[in-house]
């Protein structure tokens, strides 16, 4: 296993600067989430390190060895990409041995492993059948034991799961995680998706415009933004973001709630707010509206069932948050600032 150092990596084409200056550090055995809207330079990135693209300046290291000048295939890495790329005319045992096979193992070697890989991922069973007779979970599996059988030192995940429904989704998440800590090799993972970054990650790298606003927990990017940037992309829904002056204030939705919900002794900071639409979610209820201010600042409310609120043209609801769950950014610069009221 080995550790991923990114140092000052940089990638223009022309005008475009689609990785702008990363410095990154990936611990061994990790698994590392790249998260960002589509164009932010995550999937760049990853084929930096991977060796399918050149820098225009930087440094990539794996294992504290430098491997700008090594070609992808020496850099013991293993890619799977968000189509699987798998060859529609082999077995799905022929897929996965297709690395061994250019490797010129032997013909008891290359099953031993192919084994291995498909009882690891529970398709033991599949392996005579070819991708059109796979469903997209399995197909995905098959492309992870073509990874898995080459023992890489790292993996590089891009969106492997996005072709797949929500419902399969989650489950290969779980299943996705579990393998991964089984092998304990270091992983990174690209995705647009926050759920699914929130679910994989030991951390995560939040991107956008080629550069890494945050890396944190999950818990640390959700609750201590860095950033306006990583407050309104991390989060369904996003945090509220108010205007005061010279700095943001910002609160997740589900601080957000009617005074009444608070005991007498919290400290709050109350609100005025006109609810315009209510969005029904089985437990919990998103409240949609604006607050009574110069600006009629639109937010959003997470609410439980349990607790009674109404659309009604004609009443305004006295809502709060408590001051500890404020978040302060710059009104500027849109970075983390001292607490001011």
């Amino acid at each position: 296993m080995a550790a991923v150092e990114m140092r000052g990596l940089k990638k223009y084409f022309g005008k475009v600067r689609a990785v702008d200056g990363i410095d990154l550090e990936v611990r061994d055995k990790e698994f590392l989430v790249l998260l960002g809207p589509s164009g932010c330079g995550k999937t760049t990135l990853m084929r930096i390190i991977a060796g399918l693209e050149q820098p225009t300046a930087g440094e990539v290291l794996i294992g504290g060895q430098v491997v700008n000048d090594l070609p992808p295939r020496a850099r013991r890495i293993a890619m799977v990409f968000q189509s699987y790329a798998l060859y529609p005319h082999k077995t799905a045992f022929d897929n996965i041995a297709f690395p061994l096979k250019t490797q010129g193992l032997s013909r008891d070697t290359i099953k031993e492993k192919v084994e291995w890989a498909a009882n690891m991922l529970g398709i033991a069973h599949l392996l005579d059948r070819k991708p059109r007779e796979l469903s997209g979970g399995e197909r995905q599996r098959v492309a992870l034991a073509r990874a898995i059988v080459r023992e890489p030192a790292v993996f590089l995940l891009d969106e492997p799961l996005s072709n797949l429904d929500a419902k399969l989704r989650h489950a290969a998440r779980d299943e996705l995680k579990r393998f991964q800590r089984n092998i304990g090799t270091t992983t990174i993972y690209v995705t647009h998706d926050q759920v699914e970054a929130m679910g994989l990650g030991d951390r995560i790298a939040v991107m956008n415009a080629g550069k890494v606003r945050q890396i944190g927990t999950p818990h640390e990017v959700y609750h201590e933004p860095a950033d306006t940037f990583v407050a309104t992309f991390v989060g369904t829904p996003p945090m509220n973001l108010i205007a005061r002056d010279d700095v943001m204030i910002g609160f997740r939705p589900e601080s957000f709630l009617p005074k009444e919900v608070y005991n007498a002794h919290d400290d709050l900071v109350k609100f005025q707010f006109h609810v315009r639409r209510i969005e029904h979610l089985g437990s919990d209820r998103l409240l949609y509206g604006s607050l009574k201010d110069k600006d009629d600042t639109p937010v959003i409310a997470k609410l439980p069932l349990t607790v009674s609120v109404q659309v009604c043209e004609e009443k305004d609801y006295e809502f709060a948050v408590r001051t500890g769950d404020l978040k302060f950014f710059d009104r500027e610069t849109g970075l983390r600032t001292e607490a001011r009221l």
